[in-house]
């Protein structure tokens, strides 16, 4: 899935949770979401009503944290940390890691942040996201500690 729409990215977590459940085989996307899935306890419940959280809307304008879009954000990262990409980006995080005593879920939520943060700016700005902001981000965590 390389532009999925929002509720194609969202059935990906409804159905990853319900093989889970079922003890059905995943496929490698799958692993990756299911791992996300299992660090969010606090989303379980949303994952068993498809009906009700298909279509919901997260208004950040009420303090709604958007849980599809968090879960989505980790597997991103995920992602470009299994291929290095953008380059620089696994040793920056096992560096934040190292930093963080080893807390593996707070540096996915400090890169998280760099990341929604360069893609604000690129949505702002109507350019193409910039990496080496996201990079610098992430550097300016390490520093933060």
């Amino acid at each position: 899935m390389f532009n999925p729409t929002r509720n194609q990215a969202r059935q990906l977590f409804f159905d990853t949770w319900q093989k889970y459940q079922s003890k059905e085989s995943l496929s490698g996307m799958e692993v990756i979401a299911l791992d996300v899935i299992l660090q969010h306890p606090e989303y379980h419940f949303m994952l068993q009503d498809t009906k009700r959280y298909l279509d919901k809307d997260f208004p950040p304008e009420q303090g709604e944290i958007n849980p599809f879009l968090h879960m989505s954000m980790h597997v991103a990262i995920q992602e470009q940390l299994a291929i290095n990409q953008p380059i620089g980006i696994l040793q920056r995080f096992t560096r934040l890691k190292n930093v963080l005593q080893g807390d593996e879920h707070e540096a996915m939520h400090r890169t998280m942040d760099c990341l929604a943060e360069m893609l604000w700016q690129s949505q702002r700005n109507q350019s193409t996201p910039n990496a080496d902001f996201y990079l610098e981000c992430i550097d300016k965590q390490l520093k933060s500690k």
